[in-house]
């Protein structure tokens, strides 16, 4: 079943791990790039690397992020001579920056980039950035307007959140490979990422959403809370900001009227959304075993809605 996966996290990686496992090439995961951000002179592109570091199996699963077994060698000499410390790349890590950067100095796009990293690294599934354009993501806090990357690293995801901006959607489009594959998509999954950070830029790409809508697949939402909790992330402070609960039904009322149903955790004390059909099964995703038996159960439940 052609399936494509928006996501952006952790949670939205570990659901694209478990999904090419079960579907391989039929997989199409759109990730956000509001966390893009240029550092230690590259183009940094944390969520679809993310994506592909799952996909392909080099992921560090016990932190959740970063390269399994690299070093910092090229970090710790550059900032010996005096580079920014706070934002750290391993080598390998680097490495693929690097090449994104000569890649687009060369004329190249964002999306040509991530797809030869990921089939580089022997990626099966589709790794697609969700537009071309430059989108940042800055949150706003007491203490002023701070880059995403710098309210997570340097601020630990701890200073209160007033809102968001996203500088530079109005340019923003998706590219014809991102809807190339919303048409021919026979399910649409938007994984359980952090809805406003992870989801909501993508959702706020001009045409995205009518592009979802237009098409004819089953729109599922997986849940980003498990017994109630986030696994990881700072998810509540994001969602206070918005004025929205921090439960399944607060999530799905961010996705009104573009998502058909959702999946969510049988562990959870909280009441799922009443508007829509939901599906409630444990979500927690420990292993690859864990990953696969969740991405199966969504895509299941994706194609009972198919033919209900």
């Amino acid at each position: 079943m052609r399936t494509v996966l928006l996501a952006g996290g952790t949670g939205g990686a570990k659901l694209a791990a478990g999904m090419q496992e079960e579907i391989g090439s039929e997989l199409a995961v759109i990730a956000n790039t509001g966390d893009d951000i240029e550092a230690l002179g590259v183009h940094v592109s944390p969520d679809p690397d993310l994506v592909t570091y799952w996909l392909s199996g080099e992921i560090d699963e016990e932190r959740g992020w970063g390269l399994r077994d690299d070093s910092f060698t090229v970090f710790e000499r550059l900032t010996k001579l005096g580079a920014p410390d706070w934002f750290g790349l391993s080598d390998r890590d680097l490495a693929a920056c690097l090449y994104r950067r000569q890649f687009l100095e060369e004329g190249g796009s964002l999306t040509d980039a991530q797809a030869q990293i990921a089939r580089a690294l022997g990626v099966e599934a589709g790794v697609l950035p969700m537009c071309e354009a430059p989108v940042r993501t800055k949150v706003l806090t007491m203490a002023g307007v701070r880059g995403l990357q710098e309210y997570l690293i340097v601020d630990r995801g701890e200073p209160e959140v007033h809102g968001v901006e996203l500088e530079g959607i109005g340019a923003a489009e998706p590219s014809a490979k991102v809807l190339e594959a919303l048409r021919g998509a026979e399910a649409i999954v938007i994984g359980p990422s952090n809805p406003v950070i992870s989801i909501g830029p993508i959702l706020a790409v001009a045409g995205m959403t009518e592009a979802i809508t237009a098409s004819t697949a089953p729109v599922v939402a997986v849940s980003p809370f498990v017994a109630g909790q986030v696994v990881k992330g700072p998810t509540e402070r994001f969602m206070q900001a918005l004025g929205r609960p921090s439960t399944a039904a607060g999530v799905a009322s961010l996705y009104t009227g573009l998502i058909d149903a959702m999946v969510v955790d049988e562990g959870d004390p909280d009441p799922p959304p009443a508007e829509i059909p939901t599906h409630a099964v444990s979500t927690l995703m420990e292993g690859p075993a864990g990953r696969a038996r969740v991405a199966r159960i969504v895509l299941d439940y994706a194609a009972s809605l198919i033919t209900s």
